[in-house]
This record gives C-alpha cells, structure tokens and sequence, in this order.
C-alpha cells in the first residue's frame, strides 16, 4: 500500500490538469504476473477495481514485453471505465534475465478532455463511444525508457472529435509514466532487500487473506434482491444468493434492463469494481482493496445489458452515474445500507481551449447504526473538489455558493445525509453540460427509512431570470449567467417512529 501511496504522491506532483492535481481523479496500484490486484493506495473505488483488466489487455496485445515500456488504455471493453480515464500501465522486470514481468504498476488518471462532442468529454447525450472521445487500446507511449511524443499526438487527433488540448494529455501521461517509475522503483527495492521469492509469496498473502476476510463478512450476510430504476430508463436488478458455510455468494445482474441507447450501459468491469468496493467495507480488518475480495463471489451478467453491453455503445455515464446504482443495489440486497445520493453530478464546462470537470458531494445513505453523512462523495468516487481559489485563478468563473442543504436527507431512525448547494457564475461565454441521475427517481430508505429529496439544477440568467433544468443538460451560457445545482441526499434508515 505504501508503495502505491508513493505513486500517487508523485503523480499529484507532476500533473498538470486541475483534474488531477487538485481534484485528485487519480488512482494508482500494484499488480502480480497475471494482473491481480495486489495493493492499492485509498483512490478511486471505480478506477481499482477495474483496472486489473486493463493490465491483462495490455499483456494480452504486447507478447513480447521489455524493460523501459509503457502502455496507454482507456477502452472500457478492455478494463477501462469511459474514455476520459485513461491508464498507463508498466511491466516491471526484476533481474537482467527475467523472461517475463515479475509484476505491473498502473495510474489511471481522468483527463479534463479526451475529444467528443462536449468539451470535457463528459457528453450526456452520446449515442455511440466515438462520440465521447479518443479510444486509446494498449498503445505503446513510452519504448527502451523515451516518450513517444509523436505516435500519442498522432493518435490523440485522430477520429472525428480528436482531443482539444493535447499537450495538456502528454503533460498528464508524462506523470503518470513517473509514478509509475517510482512505484517499480519501491517494489525492486523492496525485492532486492528481501528477496523476490519472500514478496512474491507476501503478494499471494495478501490476497489469499483478503479472500478468508471476505468468506467471514459473509457469514453474517443472508439472501436477498433489489431493483432500482434509474432516471431516463433502464433498471439495476440484483439477486444476491449467499452460502454462508461455504463462504461465498452469487451477485446476480442478469435481469437488468437491455443495453441502452443512451450513455448508461456500463462494461462489465464496472460491475466487478462495485462488487468489489462493496464487499470491502463489509470487512471489519484493515486489509488492502484487492483481487482476493472478488474471489469468493461469483458476478453474473448478461451479455447485451446495461450492465454488459456490445463494443461501441456508449458508457461515459455507466462508470459515473450507473456504477453508483449497482453499489446502492448490493447494500439494499443485502440490507446494509439505504441509497447514497446515486449520483456524481458531473459538471463539465469549457470552450475550444479551456475544459474543465467536477463531480459534486452529496448525502449518504443511513444505515442500522449510523446516519448518512451529509456532502460527501459517496461510494466510487473518492475526489474531492477543487479549491475556489484556483478554480476561479484557472478559469472565468466566480464560485458564489457552496453549502449543505438542509432538509434533503430522509426521515428514519437513522438520517440520510444532506446533499449540497453549488452556484457558479460565468463570466466569459462557455457550453455547460450537466451528466447526472436521482433527479426523477429519489434516493430510497432501507428498512422503513424516507427517501433522500432528488436533485435539482436551475439556470440563473445574468438579468435573474431562473430556469429549471432536467438532470441532464447542455446549454450555452453567457457571461453573467450562473448555474445552481442542488445534489441528492441520501435515503434514511428505519421507521422514525422506532425512537
């Protein structure tokens, strides 16, 4: 853990984009021969879990891999999540006569643009993944230890919508490729102190007690099922089928809706990284987020579903708003948890040479012992926001509010938590898109708790004219104009006539 931590230390650092450097968009891990997760630092609960089949994808495309390489990946039918989050992957060799990598360093980083029809690349009305962005599969960026400046520029222009700042993409990939380094640097050195054979066998270790840990939460857990409809279509189905002396479970996802022809589908591999995330805070013991919680659980799709669907459709909205549904299906399952705000509350913003991406706190969902926490970023995003200071340095933007809002967690023995109110005001003309969920459909309460108040988001025109919005939107914005948007809260727990 510590070695990923480094990683992410030196990423933080070197970064250019604000959605890195201070939004934190970040995750970086540590990975055996077979691309297990092994380690991670406390990122991007969405990132880590999927991230494991990037690196296969990578083994899988490059037979021949060699010291002083790097790879580019953000294709989520291949472990990435959309196409903003791309991931460098790195084989690490240790001995000048290793045939093969002894393990592999990721850093997966949400870059503010990525090409698209919408600057930031967070669309919310694609249709089709060529319409979010640049498809990056595997490329080669980094060959005998040089940056190959030239073959990444070529492939961040190509395709109809090509990136809008590439030299803000390299500048990204640049620090990415260094904490990489220094996490290959920490596992060499820890390999040359206590030998290959004794981390090897401690990488095994640690996975095989997640998995023991794992197998005991679930002792404690009993069947169960949840349906969740989201905002504009399609619905989040799970049956969850627990064998408590075998230790294990099946999640079952197959009676999902269809795949959709709105950017909500979700790969399968976000479904893992939910599962996954999941069943880790179900874990008493301080162990690291790895390969070996999925082990004892078998997670069933259905190919052509929102949850797995064919090469092309899009998914931008499937990592950040749809994983948030698969989270809050589990814990309804297995009666955990009420419903967290549901959403990330994408909010891009930008022109031809500025681009800029938040996701905005919201309430959590209550639980037997404990209420929701109020303006939080609940479950699989783990950023935070940026400063006011530089957000309004970087961009023409004035941050005129930003505070909880009362009253929007559900009524229960245990209370949700309160989403938050954000206005920002423009100050130059900029396209303002708005990707979100849990505007129609309210954060529900568990066990006899209220549901959480949805969200809302308004136009305030320069003149003081307020326009409602749905939850997804793209409009062109003037200078005075601001934007209002209010999160959900999350669901309550339990009658609060219990008290």
């Amino acid at each position: 853990m510590g070695v990923a931590v480094a990683m992410g230390a030196a990423l933080e650092r070197t970064a250019h984009s604000v959605n890195i450097k201070e939004r934190l968009d970040f995750s970086c891990a540590l990975f055996d021969p077979d691309g297990g997760l092994v380690a991670n630092a406390p990122h991007m609960p969405v990132h880590l879990g999927s991230m494991g089949a990037s690196v296969r994808a990578v083994r899988d495309r490059h037979a021949q891999l060699r010291p002083g390489q790097a790879f580019a990946l953000n294709n989520p039918y291949a472990g990435g999540t959309h196409l903003p989050d791309i991931t460098v992957v790195m084989p690490i060799f240790v001995g000048e006569a290793a045939p093969a990598p002894s393990f592999y360093v990721a850093a997966r980083g949400h870059h503010a643009d990525i090409g698209g029809i919408q600057p930031g690349s967070m669309p919310p009305f694609s249709r089709t993944i060529a319409e979010e962005g640049v498809l990056l599969d595997a490329l080669p960026i980094m060959q005998d230890g040089r940056f190959l400046e030239a073959d990444v520029r070529a492939a961040l222009g190509a395709g109809p919508w090509p990136a809008r700042a590439p030299d803000r993409n390299i500048a990204d990939l640049k620090a990415q490729i260094a904490a990489c380094r220094a996490g290959g640097e920490a596992v060499s050195a820890m390999i040359n102190a206590f030998g290959a054979t004794l981390v090897t066998r401690y990488m095994g270790f640690v996975q095989e007690n997640a998995t023991a840990a794992v197998r005991r939460a679930l002792g404690r857990l009993t069947d169960g099922q949840a349906a969740l409809p989201m905002d504009g279509g399609g619905q989040i189905v799970v049956r969850t089928a627990v064998d408590s002396a075998a230790g294990s479970a099946i999640l079952d996802f197959r009676d999902s809706a269809d795949q959709l022809d709105s950017n909500f589908n979700a790969p399968a591999s976000i479904v893992d990284a939910a599962a996954l995330y999941v069943f880790r805070t179900l874990v008493d013991d301080d162990i690291p987020l790895n390969a070996g919680c999925l082990a004892p659980l078998d997670i069933r799709t259905r190919r052509g579903s929102m949850l797995d669907p064919a090469p092309g459709a899009a998914v931008v909205a499937g990592n950040v708003e749809t994983s948030q549904h698969v989270v809050d299906a589990l814990y309804t399952a297995l009666g955990v948890m009420a419903c967290a705000q549901g959403s990330m509350n994408n909010f891009t913003f930008g022109d031809a040479s500025r681009q800029y991406y938040e996701t905005i706190c919201g309430g959590a969902g209550a639980s037997a012992d404990h209420d929701g926490a109020s303006g939080v970023h609940t479950h699989m995003t783990n950023s935070r926001l940026t400063d006011p200071e530089i957000l309004e340095r970087r961009y023409p933007v004035r941050l005129e509010t930003f505070a909880i809002r009362p009253g929007s967690g559900g009524e229960g023995a245990r209370r949700g938590g309160d989403g938050v109110v954000r206005r920002l005001r423009f100050l130059s003309p900029m396209e303002a898109a708005l990707l979100s969920t849990r505007r129609t459909h309210a954060p529900q309460g568990l066990a006899g708790g209220g549901p959480g108040q949805p969200g809302r988001q308004a136009l305030i025109t320069a003149a003081g004219e307020v326009k409602d919005l749905p939850g997804c939107f793209s409009i062109q914005v003037e200078p005075g104009d601001a934007i209002e948007i209010q999160t959900p809260g999350g669901g309550g727990y339990g009658s609060a006539s219990a008290d």
